[in-house]
């Protein structure tokens, strides 16, 4: 089965200083930064999802800014596939699943960010179309909330989320464990 990366929302405005920082951005990345040079390194597909924020209102991911851009760590080279959304699910009003189809892609390896929103909306819906998914949660991030007068710390959101996920809709394994496995070829 063809497989490609899917890296995430791993954009300046998560990271320190930027306006939504989230806990555990910066070592995401880089675990993901791991996953994206060896699939440059065995010429496998990879594609970036940026976000772009065009509701009124929005904070973040503003167009034309410093934060909305892809974080150094996952920069795109030249030639390699960004798609841009405007909603969490990454299908959504995109040429996401076109391009997947057209490349005869499988199984999704999945990273990014927020694990709570963008990554939970995006795999949920790969698995909708069929696509096998493996999410990498330590290539994963996301941060604290709140639900009424419930404090839920970012450790708490992450396990939950990957706990729901990894119940029918991925399997959930570190990078490590992806790449001992050869999850990318197998």
């Amino acid at each position: 089965m063809k497989t490609a990366l899917l890296i995430v929302d791993i954009q300046n405005d998560y990271f320190p200083k930027g306006k939504m920082e989230l806990e555990g951005s910066t070592e995401a990345s880089l675990r993901a930064k791991e996953l994206l040079e060896l699939f440059r390194a065995e010429k496998l597909p990879v594609v970036f999802i940026q976000h772009i924020s065009v509701q009124k209102g929005a904070t973040f991911f503003l167009p034309d800014t410093e934060g909305a851009l892809i974080h150094v760590n996952v920069r795109p080279l030249p030639g390699e596939t960004v798609i841009r959304k405007h909603y969490p699910n990454s299908f959504r009003e995109t040429g996401l699943l076109d391009y997947l189809k057209k490349e005869q892609i499988g199984r999704l390896l999945i990273c990014g960010m927020m694990t709570s929103m963008c990554i939970d909306a995006t795999v949920r819906a790969a698995f909708d179309y069929g696509f096998a998914c493996v999410v990498i949660h330590d290539a994963c991030a996301t941060m604290s909330l709140r639900f009424k007068d419930t404090s839920v710390p970012a450790a708490q959101v992450q396990a939950s989320f990957l706990a729901a996920l990894g119940s029918v809709y991925a399997r959930v394994m570190s990078i490590h464990e992806a790449i001992e496995k050869n999850i990318h070829r197998s």
